[in-house]
């Protein structure tokens, strides 16, 4: 597939592709729909009607069953819209569309990152994401060097050259990054607190949503290698409060531990006992007893400090954030007992704790 220019910004998207000679005469909604692949046929035809899809050097606008030829370039756009908007319970969530800087120089940008943000465009993610929004902002190229789920908010790093992202993912493939994680969970008669999780961690090719991810024994020769500790701040027979510090970096490693040993985050749609309420959110079909049981509209995880050595290579540096307010507000509500002006108290000594170790 030849690409010949591809562009994001928050607000619209932009491709040039070219037709491969595999690709002489094949139908033009035929053709897009080997770059979008997220979409339908009937969406893609609807896009092109829309006009948003223009043959270069051709009288526009196209019908989807026009015929395209070897070497002609293809222009795709889409903008924003409401494509990425959001809703709770029937009403659309407030998002925070710019994220706190936490640190920047010459190289490297320290970011807090707000939920419902990617870290880079994927699937149908293509304008609220970290790397769009500073690539727009800044005029240059951002460059991904780890990653945080869509849903979990928190500090995130990114490069601002080449060479920066090179350097920085090298330290995170050499285990010199240290990363904690605020939860906020279920209390399913879990383990004792502290603890540590080494399930290891995979899919499984027979279980639907094929997003779940499954634990297997520490001595299982089944999927990847994680560890994750967990400490307490505060529990009551219902909920706990705590962080989590993970020395590896899978995917949905500390809801899948979390859950695993009994603490299913509060907002979790996929690790909350029923699989299935994510697929009901997924399709906008949920019901208002999967509201109930979900408490917040997304998962409460939250990256509160990443310490690596950075700027200084001999010592390394501490980068923390913030608990999110939506946070300090279920608390709040849930656990009114607990006195929450003590919470940054109570998480200070924890980080620097196992920073230090």
């Amino acid at each position: 597939m030849a690409e010949i220019y591809k562009k994001f910004s928050p607000e619209k998207f932009e491709a040039i592709y070219q037709v491969e000679e595999d690709q002489d005469g094949i139908r033009l909604d035929q053709f897009i729909g080997n770059y979008l692949v997220s979409y339908s046929r009937q969406s893609i035809k609807k896009k092109i009607k829309a006009g948003e899809v223009k043959i270069q050097n051709r009288p526009f606008p196209h019908k989807p069953s026009v015929k395209v030829y070897h070497r002609e370039k293809v222009e795709i756009f889409t903008l924003r819209g409401t494509i990425e908007d959001e809703y709770w319970n029937g009403k659309k969530v407030e998002l925070q569309l710019e994220p706190d800087v936490i640190f920047e120089d010459d190289n490297v940008l320290i970011i807090s990152k707000p939920a419902y943000m990617c870290t880079h465009p994927t699937g149908r993610h293509l304008f609220n994401c970290a790397t769009v929004f500073f690539e727009d902002k800044l005029n240059q190229s951002i460059h991904s060097i780890h990653r945080l789920d869509r849903e979990t908010s928190g500090v995130l790093l990114l490069g601002k050259t080449v060479k920066a992202a090179q350097y920085c993912t090298d330290l995170f493939e050499k285990d010199k990054v240290k990363k904690c994680y605020f939860f906020m969970a279920h209390n399913n008669d879990g383990k004792d607190f502290p603890f540590e999780a080494n399930e290891r961690l995979t899919y499984r090719e027979d279980f639907k949503p094929r997003q779940y991810i499954h634990c297997f024994p520490q001595d299982s020769t089944t999927g990847k290698h994680a560890r994750t500790t967990f400490k307490q701040i505060y529990k009551n027979k219902q909920y706990v409060i705590g962080l989590a510090f993970p020395q590896t970096g899978r995917q949905h490693q500390i809801r899948t531990h979390a859950a695993f040993h009994g603490y299913p985050l509060i907002g979790d749609k996929l690790y909350n006992g029923d699989p299935g309420i994510f697929m009901r959110f997924k399709d906008e079909e949920s019901f208002p007893e999967d509201f109930e049981k979900m408490q917040l509209p997304r998962h409460a995880l939250h990256a509160i400090a990443l310490k690596l050595p950075y700027p200084n290579e001999e010592n390394a540096s501490l980068y923390r954030g913030q608990v999110p307010p939506e946070f300090i507000e279920w608390i709040k509500k849930e656990i009114p007992e607990y006195n929450i002006d003590q919470l940054e108290d109570e998480i200070k000594p924890l980080i620097e704790e196992y920073f230090n170790e």
